[in-house]
């Protein structure tokens, strides 16, 4: 039996107790009030206080205007007369518009890091167990060594996806302002909005929501007690209800799991819709739910556990790892390329907006998910050197998380987007939280599923 470390368990603590404390402090330092972003933005990165231009007003004619000179307005000037009036008051109120954007640009941020991460962690165990029922369908017999890492995993899905439930309903509490769809202002002078009103809509949402949630918690609950009931089984029976629940688990994940990624994350921009998106979510939620059965497995077997695990398992894991991340890059790139190539407005306009103000990111992630695992995996010696895999791994899910955060934070935060505190505090916390129930959760059960009928051969998998 696991025995849960005193250091491990305080660690996890400590990252949720600090996390916490980033967070309150997240939520208490935004603005409260379009004064405070108005000085925000009137001071520069030295403390001193610029003039904010009228729109329409380049820098040379606000200098200009500083020294007491009239500047020449050009033919494309929107303010032709700085005299008239009635042309300063239009100014004037777009930019108290352009302010009230960004004070809820700000406003948004620490609940849109909270998502990220809330989501994040949250997609790693679904992942996990969607692979976990693939070796149940598929009667594998490799990977049984590994079962109880992977349940261990999935016992995160419940109260992740309780998180993530809260924080849907929050939303649709009108609490903050993630989706643009869920406020009434915005539908009633949006025409394409109020056309998918009939499935974008608050009640419909949370229901769907709780299917998903509950659906994937139910099927996680069977087949973890029938893979521990086996171990005590004089017969195979609890082994086959596995692998007809599994067969059943998929078919229903491959449909909720695509309808969750376009309620969850594509309706942020519900303008916007790709038929590729759910394939391109589950690619990054199996490819790092696998990395962290591998990097929990690795911890384990430092720690004297799992003596039945050798480096050929190691090395499948890595194999599926590396694969798995050339098909997410396959996705991630005829998904930008058709969009990209086309050019139809309606759709290019998503990654126009990453790449002008999440340039650095977007590519980031890019290399991090695709040319980091190709360079450092390709080599097949590699995937068997256990310092090699964990850092490669850290390397995958930090892009990622990169990746969640390009496809949620440009919908809900625009171009006010900085990693800081919050960022940092919602994954320190959520990390924390992973590790507490996902490490408590291996205590519960023996680490070998003795009773698994390809356990023997399992143990003797040499690739």
């Amino acid at each position: 039996m696991y025995t849960l470390s005193s250091k491990l368990k305080l660690f996890s603590i400590i990252l949720m107790v600090v996390g916490l404390l980033g967070l309150i402090y997240g939520f208490i330092a935004v603005p409260a009030n379009i004064e405070e972003v108005k000085e925000l933005i009137a001071h520069d990165d030295h403390g001193e206080v610029v003039e904010m231009p009228l729109p329409g007003q380049t820098e040379d004619e606000l200098e200009d205007d500083a020294e007491g000179f009239d500047f020449v307005p050009s033919e494309h000037e929107v303010i032709t007369e700085r005299t008239d009036e009635k042309v300063h008051k239009m100014a004037e109120d777009a930019q108290l518009v352009h302010l009230e954007h960004v004070f809820h640009q700000l406003q948004n941020k620490p609940w849109a890091a909270v998502y990220v991460a809330a989501f994040f962690f949250f997609m790693i165990s679904l992942g996990v167990l969607a692979f976990y029922a693939v070796q149940f369908a598929a009667q594998a017999g490799w990977s049984p060594v590994l079962f109880r890492v992977m349940e261990g995993i999935t016992a995160y899905l419940l109260p992740g996806g309780i998180i993530m439930f809260v924080l849907l309903a929050l939303s649709g509490f009108h609490l903050n302002h993630l989706f643009v769809w869920m406020d009434p202002e915005v539908v009633a002078h949006d025409e394409i909005i109020q056309n998918k009103q009939s499935y974008l809509n608050v009640p419909f949402f949370l229901i769907r929501a709780a299917i998903y949630i509950a659906g994937w918690a139910l099927f996680r609950y069977y087949l973890t007690r029938n893979s521990r009931r086996q171990d005590n089984a004089t017969d195979i029976n609890w082994y086959k209800k596995n692998f007809k629940l599994s067969a059943g688990f998929l078919v229903f994940f491959i449909v909720t799991e695509s309808m969750m990624s376009w309620d969850w994350i594509m309706s942020l921009d519900p303008h916007w819709f790709s038929t590729l998106f759910g394939w391109y979510v589950f690619s990054s939620m199996f490819v790092s739910g696998i990395t962290v059965i591998a990097l929990v497995t690795i911890y384990l077997k430092s720690r004297n556990y799992l003596p039945f695990v050798n480096d050929s398992h190691i090395h499948d894991l890595a194999k599926f790892m590396f694969g798995i991340s050339i098909f997410w890059t396959y996705l991630w790139f005829s998904q930008f390329m058709l969009i990209w190539y086309s050019n139809i407005p309606e759709e290019v306009t998503y990654f126009v907006a990453r790449i002008e103000d999440y340039g650095l990111v977007f590519f980031g992630m890019v290399a991090l998910n695709f040319i980091f695992p190709l360079l450092l995996l390709m080599n097949s010696d590699f995937k068997r050197v256990n310092w090699f895999v964990v850092m490669t791994g850290i390397i995958i899910l930090l892009g990622h998380y990169l990746d969640v955060y390009v496809m949620v934070m440009p919908a809900t935060v625009g171009e006010s987007w900085f990693i800081g505190i919050p960022e940092l505090s919602a994954l320190a916390f959520f990390g924390g939280l992973f590790i507490f129930i996902i490490f408590n959760s291996l205590t519960k059960a023996p680490l070998h599923a003795k009773g698994n009928p390809f356990m023997k051969e399992s143990e003797h998998y040499h690739y």
